[in-house]
């Protein structure tokens, strides 16, 4: 069979075989850098295989969770900063799976741009290694979609699939949650990966480009400062439930914020009465909330205002808890307790910090 005279191929259509090949080649030693006990992290087949039983585990329960970082991509593309928004798409998914006390075991990605630049591409790929990484699960397989006409050229999208496991019956929240229960926060590095569609709005109004100096963080440019990815807390709070035996639930601190996310893990008669002078809100948190005029409660609902991940343990053993959550390096607040619930789920005394 013999081609037609001027016949179009796949390149003609704006889709390059070469270049998803000369990709694969790229990221293939971050993907075995991965690997971890049940899987051998290798890609190319068509399926990732994980063994559970190889991993340790007994009478398992699956956990599964997917997400993406949102217009947080958007800073990425117009910066050309593409390092580290691969983290936070791992950060998302398996933030998820700890609140429910299950171990991260291995991680999927899919990526879709109009034009595909390995080089650029190969970059959010190590950030994903390194996500997985930091989180003890393997990246075993993973999807790029080339889809001119669909996305301009430089665009990109991201989505991240996890799966997590844990021991039939040490899944959380546990049904012992009661009033006088303490409430833990574990500090966030930064906005994470909610909210940045008022982040952008807020930078668009104050006149700034990406480029310039952040002015909550003048050694950082505006644009890195706001890429700071999101802090993975895996290690840390599977420490802590190992470890004292006296975390009841988990609740990360995404979109919705405190007031929509807290009382996913509580009893419906349950809330919890949070102090917010006990906050340590971040310097970037300040200058949103300045620049865009936003109301504290909008804040509080919109971002994790310096807070990523809320721990609801014994009341006698908050002590410990924070210990351990210390030394694993987290820096931690004693925010307030579980009570009773009433009108409102979450009770907010005193203000926020936003002094800059």
């Amino acid at each position: 069979m013999t081609d037609s005279k001027n016949g179009l191929t796949y390149a003609d259509a704006g889709v390059d075989i070469d270049a998803g090949n000369r990709l694969v080649d790229l990221i293939k030693p971050m993907v075995r850098a991965t690997a971890r006990a049940g899987a051998d992290a290798e890609i190319g087949g068509f399926g990732g295989l994980f063994d559970l039983k190889a991993a340790g585990f007994k009478d398992p329960v699956l956990v599964a969770a997917t997400d993406g970082v949102g217009t947080k991509v958007k800073i990425a593309i117009e910066t050309g900063l593409h390092n580290t928004i691969g983290i936070d798409l791992v950060a998302m998914s398996v933030n998820d799976l700890v609140v429910q006390g299950a171990e991260p075991l291995f991680f999927l990605d899919y990526f879709a741009c109009g034009k595909l630049d390995p080089d650029a591409t190969a970059a959010i790929v190590a950030g994903i290694a390194e996500g997985c990484r930091e989180s003890g699960c393997a990246l075993i397989g993973g999807e790029t979609a080339e889809m001119p006409g669909l996305y301009k050229d430089g665009d990109y999208d991201l989505a991240g699939f996890a799966v997590g496991a844990a021991e039939r019956g040490t899944l959380l929240p546990g049904r012992d949650i009661a009033a006088g229960d303490a409430v833990i926060g574990l500090a966030s590095s930064g906005v994470h990966s909610n909210g940045y569609s008022l982040v952008r709005k807020i930078v668009e109004t104050s006149g700034l480009g990406f480029d310039a100096p952040a002015p909550f963080a003048p050694v950082m440019t505006l644009g890195g400062a706001l890429l700071t990815p999101t802090r993975l807390y895996v290690k840390s709070c599977l420490r802590a439930i190992r470890e004292t035996g006296a975390v009841k639930g988990l609740a990360h601190i995404t979109g919705g914020g405190f007031t929509d996310n807290i009382p996913r893990v509580l009893p419906k008669h349950l809330g919890v009465r949070i102090d917010l002078a006990r906050l340590p809100v971040l310097p970037v948190f300040k200058w949103l909330a300045k620049q865009g005029g936003i109301a504290e409660l909008e804040l509080l609902r919109t971002f994790n205002c310096g807070i990523g991940m809320i721990a609801i343990v014994r009341h006698d053993a908050a002590a410990q808890v924070m210990d351990v959550l210390t030394r694993a390096g987290e820096s931690v607040a004693l925010l307030g307790s579980v009570i009773e619930a009433g009108a409102d789920r979450v009770v907010y005394d005193n203000h926020l910090d936003l002094a800059m």
